[in-house]
């Protein structure tokens, strides 16, 4: 069963040479099931069968007709009679017609005569299928949706709140967004300590600043209501309390010098970030992000023989609130344990029911917009990934992607695991250690086996571009 499931969640199909080899053991059909990721496919689509002793433990071989006896009448009169569930309800149109409720008529309409016109029946019209797609014709791909579900309205995001964190790597300013399809707080780290400086020092680079946020919100809205969310200019403190004007006033700056703000989506992850697990490398890589996008930024001069400057780092990270790829801590914490039995991350989604990925980047893809990031009439993004469809995904929803930046784990940067049996007199774990992050990895590397294998997976059978 596990080498039909590669065969069948493989990224290609396998090049298989030489025979089969024979099974004897009936193919699971829930593993089958899994490898189609289907949401309506269940465990209790395969807990009948048309053998009698299926599901019971005294016919051991009744998948076998020529094995299987049926029991002889003074055996069934030694048996205890089963107990039998009888319906007390009627079907609905019978118990209407006893409350005196319904009429002798078929769904409400007087039955027309036989090769007699119905007037007062609607037109025909076609039959709606299952699904219905409710996409754009020039968006991008939609979810199916049932037919009986009403389609979710335009996607919007709105900052709720900014504010300024500082950090190991410098200060952030964190941004928490909400919208109109998830009940979620989504989130957003917007590295661009240019702001924090004074309004004497030239700007260099555009603000990086939420569109929702500077709006005007009300028309009875204070300085102080839009100082508290986070709309305000500057540094704030007891004697800097300066609001902000709506984005679309902000000064227009070129940026044909400046490099692209660097972007990182990033899924949450807690069991990587909180505690440390060493199981993947996301605490690690949201640290990672933090770091490289607050590194100084080298500007060439006006001209050839100008001296070059630098800047600040600038860029953000959008921080989705899709655990474990999209299906929740819950499943996640199950996967594990299937992965401890020898599954890799992706077989372990496929048996729970999921799909290998079941994260979305929309709701990405708009908060970037908000930022002014990505979009046509602003500045293109960097994206720091790995993963080649997170960036088809974006370029669907209409972010500019100027660059894809690769997002290398530290254990492999610098081959510590190497070095540190070649030399002998240091462990890992002591080459590992590097300055404090942000995460519970800090500034440190995720190393180990569990990490290997999950590496690997993401490249063999995700498409992940990273060199083995």
């Amino acid at each position: 069963d596990l080498a039909i499931l590669d065969m069948l969640s493989a990224p290609t199909l396998p090049d298989f040479k030489g025979p089969y080899r024979r099974r004897d053991a009936d193919l699971d059909p829930l593993m089958l099931a899994a490898a189609a990721a289907s949401p309506h496919i269940t465990r209790n689509h395969y807990a009948h069968d048309f053998f009698p002793g299926v599901e019971d433990p005294r016919q051991e071989s009744s998948y076998d007709w020529t094995n299987w006896k049926p029991e002889d009448a003074e055996s069934r009169m030694q048996r205890k009679p089963r107990l039998k569930y009888v319906s007390r309800q009627a079907p609905r149109s019978e118990r209407l017609r006893k409350m005196g409720l319904c009429s002798e008529k078929e769904n409400g309409r007087e039955a027309a005569e036989p090769l007699r016109a119905a007037e007062n029946l609607p037109p025909a019209s076609p039959k709606e299928s299952r699904y219905t797609s409710h996409a754009a014709p020039d968006s991008a791909p939609s979810t199916l949706l049932p037919a009986h579900q009403s389609p979710k309205p335009p996607l919007e995001v709105k900052c709720m709140a900014r504010t300024r964190v500082p950090t190991p790597h410098g200060p952030i300013f964190l941004h928490l967004y909400h919208n109109n399809h998830d009940s979620k707080e989504h989130l957003a780290v917007v590295v661009d300590p240019a702001q924090l400086e004074e309004e004497s020092s030239p700007i260099r680079a555009p603000p990086i600043r939420s569109q929702s946020l500077d709006a005007v919100w009300s028309e009875d809205e204070t300085d102080m209501d839009r100082i508290t969310r986070g709309a305000y200019v500057g540094r704030l403190s007891a004697k800097s309390q300066v609001p902000s004007a709506p984005s679309n006033q902000h000064p227009n700056v070129t940026t044909d010098s400046i490099p692209s703000p660097l972007v990182r989506i990033h899924s949450e992850c807690f069991t990587g970030e909180t505690i440390g697990s060493m199981r993947c490398d996301c605490g690690e890589q949201l640290d990672e992000a933090i770091r490289q996008i607050s590194q100084p930024i080298t500007v060439p001069g006006p001209s050839p023989s100008s001296p070059s400057s630098t800047i600040p780092g600038r860029g953000a990270v959008v921080y989705l609130r899709q655990e474990g790829r999209g299906i929740g801590l819950l499943s996640k914490i199950r996967a594990y344990n299937l992965q401890d039995l020898g599954h890799d991350t992706v077989t372990a989604n496929l048996m729970l029911g999921h799909k290998a990925d079941e994260r979305g980047y929309e709701i990405a893809a708009a908060i970037l917009k908000d930022l002014g990031l990505g979009t046509e009439a602003g500045e293109g993004v960097r994206l720091l990934t790995n993963n080649p469809d997170k960036v088809q995904a974006l370029e669907q929803e209409g972010i500019r992607v100027v660059e894809r930046v690769p997002m290398v784990p530290r254990s492999w940067q610098c081959r510590q695991h190497d070095d540190a049996l070649q030399q002998g007199n240091r462990t890992v774990e002591e080459m590992m250690k590097k300055p404090a992050g942000a995460t519970m990895i800090g500034g440190g590397a995720v190393y180990g086996e569990d990490l290997d294998k999950y590496l690997r997976t993401k490249v063999l059978r995700m498409g992940h571009m990273l060199p083995l």
